[in-house]
């Protein structure tokens, strides 16, 4: 595969700046070029790019998928896994270059090429694996992840790179504990998110609550959540009850739906969505309400209990006769069954019952009214200030 117009335009045009066609020779054809000489041109490419930096790596990315195609020796594989051997030598270019050549690898690898010399590859993925723990190399911690994964790197395969002997009658149980350690430094250090990946990559299940209850100590409820989807059941319910407790309602719904707890707690579930409906009821917006909740019977029985109580008459019957909803009073007799002999009625207010006040002796009359009465309601006025921490002005008079 060729070089097309997207990775020219990484390139500066000024050909006596930036020798371009010694670059685009010998990545057009990798089979005699070393991993040094190849991640040097990378580099120069993306130095001279005249685009920005994102779309610079961006369009590297996409280039680097194709770099595989041109017969890299001995193999796709092998090639990247020696790549990733030489780059801590670039320093600043190290983690991004990593990402780079590792997800070209994934690829590659997904659409079913590069089996040639993949064992091969797996044994230098676990070697490097292993520098990077005794700190013989640098990696970042997601990168290393990485590698893990896009090359498979089993127990057995660090076994046979501690040992560099053959795989076959080993028990992998110095690699376990090896990489327990290693996991052990990582959680000392806070480094959750990284632990819990190795737990799962390596499916090593010996930790308890206490390692679930130390992240969420730290506030590490991503790491906590990966970890007990791991786990299985009895952690994620484990989970949800101390979100529950620390007051993280919608921290336990997420997890309650996304890994179909609703069973285990249907109070959680039902009040966390109660408690949205109310939200979206006060706003008015009954439509989105109806909408997230139209399989759901209970809810929408409670959405028609807070249209009722908000007076929305015509949003109770609608809901009723669309989703079939029986045991509700209808609507034309709860209007009626309104006690109104709770409030004064225009058409009962007579003229005569009016009284004003303009005089001295009409004025005790009233004082001596008024204090026969349990709620007085008083007419007030005030001109209304409209700047933010100023005290508010006094109540007109007169």
């Amino acid at each position: 595969m060729g070089v097309d117009e997207n990775f020219l335009y990484l390139h500066n045009q000024d050909k006596a700046r930036h020798p371009l066609a010694v670059s685009r020779h010998a990545l057009c054809d990798l089979s005699n070029v070393s991993p040094v000489v190849f991640l040097y041109l990378l580099k120069e490419c993306y130095v001279y790019g005249t685009c920005k930096a994102t779309a610079k790596f961006r369009v590297l990315q996409q280039q680097a998928y194709g770099f595989l195609y041109n017969d890299p020796q001995p193999g796709a594989a092998i090639f990247v896994a020696h790549c990733l051997y030489v780059l801590p030598i670039f320093e600043s270019h190290c983690e991004g270059f990593s990402h780079l050549i590792i997800s070209a690898l994934r690829h590659f690898l997904k659409v079913g090429n590069g089996m040639n010399g993949i064992y091969k590859a797996k044994l230098l993925a676990a070697k490097l694996f292993l520098a990077i723990v005794d700190g013989t190399l640098h990696h970042e911690e997601r990168v290393l992840v990485k590698i893990l994964e896009v090359f498979d790197v089993s127990l057995s395969n660090i076994e046979k790179a501690m040992y560099d002997a053959d795989e076959k009658g080993h028990t992998c149980q110095t690699a376990k504990v090896l990489v327990e350690q290693y996991i052990s430094r990582l959680v000392d250090s806070q480094s959750y998110m990284t632990a819990v990946s190795l737990l799962e990559h390596f499916s090593i299940r010996e930790s308890g609550e206490s390692f679930l209850l130390r992240m969420l100590e730290s506030k590490e409820y991503r790491a906590a959540e990966k970890w007990a989807t791991f786990m299985g059941r009895p952690i994620l319910c484990t989970l949800v009850r101390e979100y529950v407790n620390r007051k993280l309602q919608k921290h336990a719904f997420d997890v309650i739906r996304q890994n179909n707890l609703r069973e285990e707690f249907p109070e959680i579930y039902r009040q966390y969505k109660e408690s949205k409906l109310k939200k979206l009821a006060e706003k008015g917006c009954w439509d989105v309400a109806e909408a997230r909740i139209y399989d759901d019977r209970q809810l929408l029985e409670y959405l028609v209990y807070l249209a009722m109580e908000a007076g929305y008459m015509e949003k109770v019957e609608e809901l009723c006769e669309r989703y079939s909803l029986e045991g509700f009073i209808n609507v034309k007799e709860l209007e009626e069954s309104i006690p109104t002999h709770r409030y004064l009625q225009l058409d009962e207010l007579s003229i005569k019952e009016v009284v004003w006040v303009d005089e001295m002796n009409s004025l005790l009359d009233a004082t001596c009214d008024i204090e026969e009465c349990k709620v007085v309601g008083v007419d007030c006025e005030w001109k209304p200030n409209y700047e933010k921490g100023s005290p508010p002005n006094k109540v007109l008079v007169g």
